[in-house]
């Protein structure tokens, strides 16, 4: 038996190869699969199936790509209805060598959401592992708020049945294989761990501890963040998304190639570290650095107007180019050659934007011409936060700038200063003259030994 997780950074997504014999199937693949075809030539295997566990929101997923190359049929639930592939009902068996996978209903998440059980009939007639999707994760279960806040309770209830009644039925050394890991906007809480037990769910997911009123309450009252981006996945993993057959190709461009652009309205992203753009940048772009790209990018940026790069060294350019592929953005379109400093050598003009420490923070607090923005979440910002803050989500404060005053100095905070040198790209963006990144924010706040209300 072959078994390999596939990771996807900053979106936390996992996928899986599994295979015996000389044959495997992929479960829930991402759109640049040449990994796949990688593993499968590796261990001479052919790739028979490709399931999915249900309509991905957080990526566009990679089935009709690879069944284009590989030949493999698309097995999906049968909740929607999908432009491609086949439906799966429960109890549908599948065999891959000594494999037999088969299908479990579980929707609570999205309708068509299914789980995979796997059993190794070479060894024993007992469950081996299962493919949980976004049902169950490690510390946590699946949010079940994407058809609306009138459709909470129903699905919070069909999750309750398929997770206590379906998955954790199945026995306590059942492993337990998700399809995101910590840090994944699917699921409030998810532990940093790579692979778990139904056993050890069991001991340590506090939501599988309640009974079922106290659980679906949780369920009901949880409050997710949604990008703007999940309603462009839904339909490309629906209807199915363009065919890329290759990675697309960025052009390097020449500085006045990209002011050019900029005048026509494309979108400059700046994915250098909070330091460097504090130290320099293009007017008019915005800041999320490369590992935070495929978290927030979603957040900021279309489909439509072109998508052009500004690092330093261009050094990174094949791992962007896969995090936007990964997020459906075929509109990526080049990079600035040379990098930034090619930008300041040819003396182009550039902006800066302030930074604090917490110790320069300190001594200004209380000052009527001070505007303290925290842009961490909301529960964590309700959990702790600098007395006197104004919380706006980093995601949601382009939509609420009306909420911050152009008349005071904006000083911008968060967890560490990375999130915080998004909102300050933004305001920039936006006109706002006088604004300063707090660098370590919250953390070193914490650290200096300063005070902090608790909620």
């Amino acid at each position: 038996m072959i078994f390999e997780i596939v990771k996807s950074a900053g979106i936390a997504h996992k996928s899986y190869f599994i295979g015996s014999n000389g044959t495997a199937a992929v479960i829930d693949p991402r759109r640049d699969c040449d990994i796949y075809i990688e593993i499968a030539e590796q261990n001479n295997m052919e790739i028979d199936y490709i399931f999915e566990t249900h309509r991905n929101e957080d990526y566009t997923i990679g089935s009709i790509e690879l069944k284009e190359i590989v030949g493999a049929d698309i097995f999906h639930g049968n909740g929607i209805k999908f432009a491609y592939g086949n439906y799966v009902s429960e109890r549908d068996k599948f065999q891959i060598g000594s494999l037999v996978l088969e299908i479990i209903e579980t929707p609570g998440h999205t309708d068509e959401s299914i789980s995979i059980i796997v059993k190794d009939k070479n060894v024993s007639d007992d469950v081996y592992m299962i493919f949980t999707g976004d049902s169950l994760f490690a510390g946590e279960i699946g949010r079940c708020d994407l058809y609306g806040e009138s459709k909470k309770k129903i699905n919070a209830e069909k999750m309750y049945l398929s997770v206590f009644k379906k998955i954790l039925s199945l026995g306590d050394n059942v492993i337990v294989c998700p399809a995101h890991g910590s840090g994944s906007i699917c699921g409030a809480e998810i532990r940093e761990q790579e692979l778990t037990t139904v056993g050890y769910e069991k001991k340590t997911n506090t939501l599988l501890q309640k009974d079922k009123h106290e659980f679906i309450e949780v369920k009901v009252k949880e409050k997710l963040y949604t990008p703007p981006y999940f309603k462009k996945m839904e339909i490309n993993n629906q209807e199915g998304p363009n065919l890329i057959c290759k990675l697309p190709y960025l052009k390097p461009l020449r500085m006045h190639e990209v002011k050019e652009l900029m005048a026509k309205d494309a979108q400059v992203i700046d994915v250098r570290d909070p330091t460097a753009f504090a130290g320099g940048h293009i007017p008019k772009t915005l800041n999320i650095w490369k590992d935070g790209l495929p978290a927030y990018a979603g957040w900021f940026l279309n489909y439509d107007e072109p998508i052009i790069i500004i690092d330093d060294n261009n050094s990174n350019i094949d791992e962007l180019r896969r995090h936007m592929v990964r997020l459906g953005y075929d509109n990526i379109y080049g990079y600035l050659s040379g990098g930034f400093p090619v930008w300041f050598k040819c003396s182009g003009d550039f902006e800066t934007v302030k930074t604090w420490s917490v110790h320069d923070l300190l001594p200004n607090m209380g000052k009527d011409s001070l505007f303290l923005l925290d842009v961490r979440k909301e529960d964590d910002w309700i959990k702790e936060h600098i007395e006197g803050s104004h919380n706006i989500y980093i995601g949601q404060l382009k939509d609420e700038l009306e909420n911050v005053p152009k008349d005071k100095h904006v000083v911008v905070s968060c967890d560490t200063g990375y999130k915080a040198s998004i909102g300050t790209s933004i305001l920039k963006k936006n006109g706002y003259k006088n604004v300063t990144n707090i660098l370590g924010s919250m953390m070193s706040w914490k650290k200096a030994g300063y005070p902090i209300i608790k909620g």
